[in-house]
C-alpha cells in the first residue's frame, strides 16, 4: 500500500482499523500514515483493542488514543458494527486486522460486520492483506453448522480454513454469507511475496502478538486446537505464561504411555507440569482456576510444524483430558468453537466424525476467491 496506493490515499478522510500487528518497518501504520500526512479521522478497537491492551472477551470502550488525540470508537462493546455515527467523518476505512486462520478469531467476523456497515453506509474499505500464520493449504475442521453460529463461529467454513483475510472477503461476499446487498465498494491491497504453503516462520516475518495470549507463533500453532479446552472446566493455560500450550486442571493425571503415543503422532513434545493460573491484568484478568494447584501437560515443537496437524491434536488431548481428569465436564461453548454438536458427542461417548467430506467440498468453493 505504502509503494502503490499512498497517493490515492490523498484528499481522503481516512479511519483505521487496527491492532499492535498493523506495522511497517517496527512502525505502527497509524504512526507512519499520519508523517506521511494522510488525513487519518478515526481509529477502531476490536477485540483486544487498539493498542491490544485488553484481553480475551474484555469490552472495549470508546475513548480517545493518548497519542494522536484521535477518536477510538468500540467494536467490541455495545455494538460491533461500525454505526452510522462512528462513520460521519470518514470516507475511506483501512482494514488490518491479523488473520490467525482459524473461525473462532474473532477479528474475521469484524470484518464481514465492517464490510456491511461500508455498503449500509456509502464507505469504501481497502483490505490490507497479510499471510495467514497457518499457511494456505490447511485446511482442517467441520462447517459450521447454522445452529452454532456467534461471534466465534460467524461463517459456514471448517474450523481451518486456508485462507488470507482478502481472501475470506471476497468469498463472504461472492457466497452471500454476509449482507451487502447495497453496492459494497471494497478492494484488497494484496501482500507481496507470500505462497500458499508458507506459514509464518517460513515468511521471515516478525511475529508480533496479535492478542496477549498469542505471544509465539507456537501459541497461535497450538491455539489451533487446544481453543477447545476454553468450553471445558480444565484451563486452557490463560494465567500462565504458556496459554494454549499449557493445559491441566487439579485431579489431571499424567500417563506417560498414552501421552507418549500422541507425541508420536503429532510430532510433538509433551512434559507432565505443575502450575497455578494467576490473574494477569491485560492479559488474563479472571482466568479460569484462578488460584487454584493443577497438574497437566506442556506442548512444544522441537521438530518443527509440518508434521502435526493442530486441530486433531486438540482433539487427542481432549479425548484424553476426558479419561484422565476428575469431574472433566465439557460445555456447550464447545460447540460453538468448533461449530458441532460436540458436548453430546464427547458426553455420550460416541466416535467423532471426521472432517474429510466438508474439508474437500470448501476445497473446491473457495477455488474462486483465492488470490496467491
Amino acid at each position: 500500500m505504502l509503494d502503490s496506493h499512498l497517493e490515492e490515499l490523498k484528499g481522503r478522510k481516512v479511519g483505521l482499523i487496527m491492532n499492535p500487528t498493523s506495522r511497517v518497518d517496527g512502525i505502527h501504520m497509524l504512526d507512519t500514515l499520519m508523517s506521511l500526512g494522510v488525513d487519518v479521522r478515526a481509529l477502531y478497537a476490536a477485540e483486544h483493542g487498539f493498542r491490544g491492551e485488553a484481553g480475551a472477551g474484555e469490552v472495549i470502550e470508546d475513548g480517545v488514543d493518548q497519542s494522536t488525540g484521535l477518536p477510538v470508537y468500540s467494536l467490541y462493546g455495545d455494538s460491533k458494527k461500525p454505526t452510522p455515527g462512528m462513520l460521519n467523518d470518514i470516507d475511506l476505512l483501512l482494514f488490518d486486522l491479523p488473520d490467525m486462520g482459524v473461525r473462532f478469531y474473532t477479528y474475521s467476523a469484524t470484518m464481514g460486520l465492517v464490510l456491511e456497515a461500508a455498503s449500509e453506509n456509502g464507505k469504501e474499505v481497502w483490505i490490507l492483506d497479510r499471510p495467514n500464520p497457518l499457511g494456505g493449504d490447511y485446511i482442517a475442521g467441520w462447517t459450521l453448522q447454522d445452529e452454532y453460529r456467534s461471534f466465534v463461529g460467524y461463517y459456514p467454513m471448517p474450523v481451518v480454513y486456508g485462507l488470507t483475510m482478502g481472501e475470506l472477503a471476497g468469498m463472504a461476499v461472492g457466497e452471500k454469507w454476509i449482507d451487502v446487498e447495497k453496492n459494497l465498494n471494497f478492494r484488497v491491497i494484496r501482500t507481496n511475496g507470500w505462497k500458499r504453503d508458507m506459514i509464518w516462520p517460513e515468511t521471515g516475518l516478525p511475529w508480533i502478538a496479535p492478542s496477549p495470549n498469542l505471544p509465539s507463533f507456537d501459541h497461535a500453532f497450538a491455539y489451533a486446537g487446544t481453543v477447545i479446552f476454553e468450553g471445558t472446566n480444565l484451563s486452557e493455560g490463560r494465567g500462565t505464561d504458556d496459554p494454549f500450550l499449557t493445559i491441566g486442571a487439579p485431579g489431571f493425571e499424567f500417563v506417560e504411555a498414552e501421552i507418549n503415543m500422541i507425541e508420536e503422532k503429532h510430532g510433538v513434545h509433551i512434559d507432565s507440569i505443575a502450575f497455578t493460573p494467576r490473574s494477569i491484568p491485560g492479559k488474563a484478568a479472571d482466568p479460569k482456576l484462578v488460584g487454584e494447584a493443577s497438574t497437566g501437560i506442556k506442548i512444544s515443537f522441537p521438530y518443527g510444524y509440518k508434521e502435526t496437524d493442530p486441530l486433531q491434536l486438540g482433539i487427542d488431548l481432549l479425548m484424553y483430558a476426558k479419561d484422565r481428569t476428575e469431574n472433566f465436564e465439557i460445555t456447550d461453548f464447545a460447540n460453538k468453537l468448533f461449530g458441532i454438536d460436540l458436548r453430546s458427542i464427547v458426553e455420550n461417548g460416541e466416535t467423532i466424525p471426521d472432517w474429510d467430506e466438508d474439508v474437500q467440498q470448501f476445497r473446491l468453493k473457495r477455488e474462486p476467491y483465492l488470490l496467491y
